[in-house]
This record gives C-alpha cells, structure tokens and sequence, in this order.
C-alpha cells in the first residue's frame, strides 16, 4: 500500500498539513488503482474508528484538537448515561441529554465540561460513526403506528416503522421479535425509524435466540465473511508443503497430543513431556503457528483484527479465521503434519522455570484426546479409560506425569499468592432438537482442565517475562489491583455472611485465596466467589506491563490460542521477529510501538462485545429452561440484599433472579449496615445466605429474567 498507518499520521501531524479530502490524500499516498484506493480508505476508517484522525463538518481528514477527544460512547443499562474512553487513557461521562442523540457504542467527539461526582463530565460534539446498523427488538403497535423495541436497554429510544403495505410487516405481528435494519438515526430535529428486514417469531421461541444476540452485539453471523476475505482463502493450503518445512524443528518423532473438549473443533494447543536425567521436566508447549498462513495486512488479517476474538454462543460459533484456517490447516488435528511455534521448558521439581528455547517447529499429533477421557482415567480410574489410552503407547505414563507436574505447578502459583480457588460458575447448556434447554449442568475443573490450565499459563508467562526483561514493544495480558472501595464492599459482604473469619483491614490475593479456601461447603461459595471476580477490574490487554494481580504473575501475555484470539496471532508475529532478529531494527520497533496502544485497546473492547453475548444467550437459556419447570418449587439462596428485594439463585444451576420487596407479607425496611431486609410488624429477617422456597411468578423472554416469589 502506498501510504502505511504511521505515514499518514506523520502526513497529518505536519506544521504544514492542513486538513484533505479524501482524493487530494490518493494523491499525496500516490494511491491511484483501485485497489490501493480501498486499501487506503480502510485504513483511514481504522484511523478515525480508533480516535486516531477525525473528519471536520467539511469531510476533511484531520488530527482531532487536544480538547475534543474521540471515544466510543458505552451508556449504562438504563440508557440515561454513558462514559467515553479516550486514547490518551481518560474516561469521561455523558448524560443523555448531553449525548447529541448519539447511541451506545457509537464514535463520538466530545468537548470535557468539568467534573461530576468523581468522574470528569463531558458532551458529545460530534457523533464521527454509527455503531449500529440493524435492531433486534420486539415490534410494538399503538394505534395505527408500529414501533420496534430494542433488545438492549442501553438504546434508551424505539424506533418507528413506516408502513406503506402490509409486507413492510415482513409477516411480522405485534408482540413478536424481529430485526429490523435503521433508516434514519435519532438527531435532535428527527424520530428515528427502521424497515423490518426479518420476523423472528415469539418470544419465547427458542429459535429467536441466537439471531436476536448476534444482532444486538453487532455481530457477523458464523459463516459472515467480507468478499475479500473468500478471495484470499482458495490460496490457504490443505496440508503442509515440503518447502514449509525448511529451517523448522521436526517434534513429528516426540509423543505429542492434544486434550481438549468433546465438541471442539479447533485445536491451537498441543502437548509433550519428558523427564530428564537431572530429575527436571522438559515441558513442549506447542502452538498453531496461524501467523505463518496469516499474512499481516491481509484481507483475513484485517478481519481478524476486527473481530478480535472467535464467540462461542452455546452449540454455535462464530470464528476469528474462516474455516479453512480454524479447523484447517492451522488446526492441530489427530495424525496430520502441522506448523508450530514451540515453547521447550525445563521446569525443576519445585515448580521452578530453569531455562526454555522458542523454536518454529512442525509436530504430528499422536492423539485427540477429551478432558472427559483423561478425567477417567486420571480422577475416576476407569479400566475403559485405561484400555483406550493404553493403545498409544507410553500415553498412560506421560499422562500420569503431566499431572504431578501440573500440580506442583499450581502449588507454585499458589505460594506467590495466584487465586487459583475460583471456580467459573458456568453451566453447560444441553439443549434438544428444537433448541429448548433440556439439562443445565455446572462445569467443574477436573484434573485434565487443570493440566492444560497450568501448562498454558505457564507458557504466557514465559513469552512475557522474555519480551519485558528485553524491552522491546509487546502486548501483556494485565489485572490491576482492585479499588480499595470495592474490597471494602467485599470485606462488609463476608461479615453480612457471619463467615467465621477473621477478614483482615488490607486484603491482598493471599487473604482472598485463603478464605475461598475455607468456603469449600458453604453454600454461597459461588456467590462469594462471583463477588471476587466482581470486586476485581477487569483483565485487559496493553503495551505496557503491569503484572496481573489474579495470576500474581510479574508479567502475562496472551500466547497459546491465537486461532481464536487476535492478541495471540500478534503475540506470535513478535516472537517470530525476535527469534529471526527483526525486532531489533530501530524502524520496525517504532512501527510496533506505533500500533500495538490501539490493537491492545481494541482487542479488549471487542473481547467485551464477545462476552457479554456469551452471558446474554445463557441467560435466555436459563430463562427457557425455567420456562418449562413453571411447577417446580425452586429452592433459591439470597445472594445479596437491596431495598428493592432479594437477589436469589438456584444454586444447582447457577440460575439467578429476584423477589421484589412487593410480594413480601409485610412491609419490609431495609437496613443497609446489615445488609439485610426487616419487617416492620412480622420483625421477619431476610438476609444473605438464606435458603428460600419460591416459584416463578414472572419471566422476561426478552432480556432473560426471572422473578420468583415466595412459596411460604
């Protein structure tokens, strides 16, 4: 391309730069085809989606002034406020009566205004670029006026539908879900409207799921992929070819497998071990090489980029790479040669790294195996188990090592002070052929989930620890410290539970560690333990290297899944260049230190995006499966405690929801000390940790809610 991302911004940097026009910047990047007239507009639409450039009411390209930041606005459930996120790292809030009709997850322009509470305050002056293109929503009628209602509360507005015929309706009737592509956004002089592109159905269809969260987020759909990322694939190989080979380290003879779960099809891990003679592990942690098939600047790269991350939504999932690479050749299938970065570690009996090479490889796995099969095999003993492994041989042995090793691992991370007592609070949601819930069972880690837990850690600690001691430009996996507020709250939370504990006054990760290990059998461990991960900030990726507090790890990386993972790849492409000397030269480290602030950035915001669908569709899982138990007496545990009401759980399956102060007997006060509601003639007590007897009185199909009320 004739213009590079640090060429333009040294264009419009310039004293002498004044703002241009789209043609007048193909004329001074020399971009004259077509193609390299695309290539440099998607570059400069990356540009202004990461507030790095901006365009004037004139639609000149320019670098945004110093006191109108460009973010992206994120409003809050309730759609009456948002915050703005700077690149220089400053957060702003926004009312919505100061937001310009901007909606969440939009590009914004803002101009600070002061301070409100503890937070700087600012109003949109410019909205740069729409996040959204289409709704999912429920359709409304009023009158003789339709509406579509959004799914996500954070769009505090509904859409009107023109309708010229009854096909505009697309077969739709008031009541039901459907998505609907935006015609006109919300501005200060006009109503916002849609024309319905599909009818989903009922809410409580099951098959309304899935569509309704891949829009709400913005999402592709799984097999979604731009034209210009099928034109690149028809020239990703099958297999390897014996050029690829050359100057690569042949692990095809070392005993190497993968252990993964029963419905993955993806494999960017793989596994060996051999004990040596000093009485020392030699650990092989072997990794997709996808940057040597993942061109950087390709169409696929790109889109990569942009996803940030595969999202895995229940039984679907919508991929990183398309197919061919996913579940391809970078996929490090049963039997078939593969390329691989390899991490060789020779790790002490005391759980000690003693000295590790990082080699570009090629392996062939021996076998695929399932965390089930070597659970069997290592926790429950099954001769079954036994007899299938025992026909790869030397696998029972190795197995049998990786797990003493990974043991010892774990106590190392846990003499530093690692929170490793945690468990995910996730279910797995079985469902049956027409997509109803059928079972919710909660995951537990066994010892096959550890072993790779262990290994995998490891092994990004090692690729971080290796680029922070050189200092060179890298891209770490941080956990701050928690707020001392939030710990406070935690702190009063555990006493409300009248825990047996001493809680001392400053809580590290050792004091955190502890006393989930004395929670073992009480039944709000899950509840404490959600409280933790609630009470931390959230883990992020960035260029600069600040340990992570969760892991107490010095320094953390993102390493071993970049099949699914955009940091990953780029983490690759880093070590690559160090291993061949590239990094070194003072250009290409400028260009790394150019570029890698915005792809940490925006891998942790789009990772977010992902989440929080995940979280959305097992929610509507949850809700459909209680949906269909509408008898049942459910016995819930109070989780927390507001003045409102009480936040239960069905414990068994991690299925939350809330009695409304409303349905109480009695006229219930709220004493916030305690934690806990009292009534005012009964002198009846709800507070943490009870356990209650309730049925559903009320279900949200839409946003995957439920109110229960009490039985007796």
């Amino acid at each position: 391309m004739p213009c590079t991302e640090k060429e333009i911004l040294e264009i419009m940097t310039a004293p002498d730069y004044r703002p241009m026009l789209l043609k007048e910047l193909y004329k001074k990047c020399n971009a004259y085809s077509k193609l390299e007239r695309k290539d440099l507009r998607e570059l400069l639409k990356a540009l202004q989606t990461r507030g790095r450039i901006a365009k004037d009411a004139r639609n000149r390209y320019l670098i945004p002034a110093q006191d109108q930041p460009v973010g992206r606005i994120e409003f809050v459930r309730s759609g009456n406020m948002g915050f703005v996120k700077t690149p220089d790292g400053n957060e702003y809030v926004v009312f919505i009566e100061n937001a310009k009709s901007a909606m969440h997850r939009d590009l914004v322009q803002i101009k600070p205004t002061g301070f409100f509470k503890e937070w700087k305050r600012a109003n949109v002056v410019k909205i740069l670029e729409r996040n959204l293109s289409k709704v999912a929503g429920v359709l409304v009628r009023e009158g003789k006026l339709h509406y579509v209602v959004p799914d996500d509360r954070r769009i505090n507005l509904r859409f009107a539908v023109p309708i010229r015929n009854q096909a505009d309706l697309k077969g739709a009737t008031p009541g039901e879900k459907v998505i609907a592509q935006i015609t006109r956004y919300p501005s200060p002089g006009s109503y916002p409207t849609v024309a319905i592109t599909q009818a989903l159905g009922a809410i409580d269809d099951p098959a309304v799921h899935l569509p309704s969260v891949i829009v709400k987020h913005s999402l592709p759909f799984p097999d979604e992929f731009p034209p210009s990322v099928s034109q690149e694939v028809p020239s990703v190989p099958g297999k390897v070819r014996p050029m690829e080979k050359k100057g690569r380290k042949d692990y095809t003879n070392l005993l190497t497998f993968t252990i993964d779960g029963e419905d993955a099809k993806d494999f960017d891990d793989a596994v060996s071990l051999e004990l040596l003679e000093n009485g020392n592990y030699m650990l092989y942690v072997h990794i997709a090489d996808v940057g040597h098939y993942v061109t950087e600047n390709s169409a696929i790269d790109l889109e990569a980029r942009k996803r940030a991350t595969s999202t895995y939504l229940v039984n679907t999932v919508i991929p990183m790479l398309p197919f061919e690479l996913s579940s391809g050749i970078c996929s490090l299938k049963q039997g078939c040669n593969r390329l691989v970065v390899t991490l060789e570690m020779e790790i002490d009996p005391h759980g000690e790294l003693v000295d590790f090479r990082a080699k570009e490889g090629m392996i062939r796995s021996r076998r695929r195996l399932t965390y089930r099969l070597v659970n069997q095999f290592l926790e429950e003993k099954k001769a079954s188990a036994r007899r299938s492994l025992n026909k790869t041989p030397g696998l029972l042995t190795c197995l049998e090592k990786m797990e003493e090793l990974a043991q010892i691992l774990r106590q190392n991370r846990k003499k530093r002070g690692a929170i490793i007592e945690i468990e995910s609070g996730e279910v797995e949601v079985v469902l049956d052929e027409k997509g109803h819930t059928k079972q919710l069972i909660p995951r537990k880690r066994n010892i096959s989930e550890s072993i790779i837990e262990e290994f995998m850690i490891r092994a990004n600690e090692v690729v971080a620890q290796l680029f922070f001691d050189a200092q060179i430009p890298f891209i770490y996996r941080i956990h701050e410290q928690p707020d001392p507020e939030t710990l406070s709250q935690l702190k009063q939370y555990i006493r409300a539970l009248g825990i047996e504990q001493k809680v001392p006054q400053t809580l590290n990760s050792f004091h955190i560690q502890k006393l989930l290990e004395g929670l073992k059998e009480h039944p709000l461990r899950n509840s404490v333990e959600r409280l933790v991960v609630r009470s931390m900030k959230r883990a992020v990726y960035h260029e600069t290297n600040i340990g992570h507090y969760g892991l107490a790890s010095e320094a953390y990386t993102h390493f071993t899944s970049p099949i699914r993972r955009y940091p990953d790849l780029v983490v690759h492409r880093l070590l690559k260049e160090y291993l061949h000397g590239e990094i070194f030269e003072n250009e290409r480290n400028k260009e790394w230190e150019a570029i890698l602030p915005s792809i940490a950035r925006d891998c942790s915001r789009r990772e977010r995006v992902s989440n929080e669908a995940e979280w959305d569709l097992i929610a509507l899982k949850k809700v459909d499966y209680v949906s269909r138990n509408l008898s049942e007496i459910f016995q819930v545990v109070i989780t927390n405690v507001s003045k409102f009401g009480l936040f239960v759980e069905i414990p068994e399956i991690s299925v939350p929801g809330l009695v409304h102060i409303s349905t109480l007997n009695d006229f219930y006060i709220y004493d916030e000390q305690r934690n806990m509601l009292v009534g005012e003639r009964t002198k009846n007590i709800f507070k943490l940790g009870d356990i209650l007897k309730t049925r559903v009185k009320d279900i949200d199909f839409v946003r995957g809610e439920i109110d229960f009320e009490l039985v007796d």
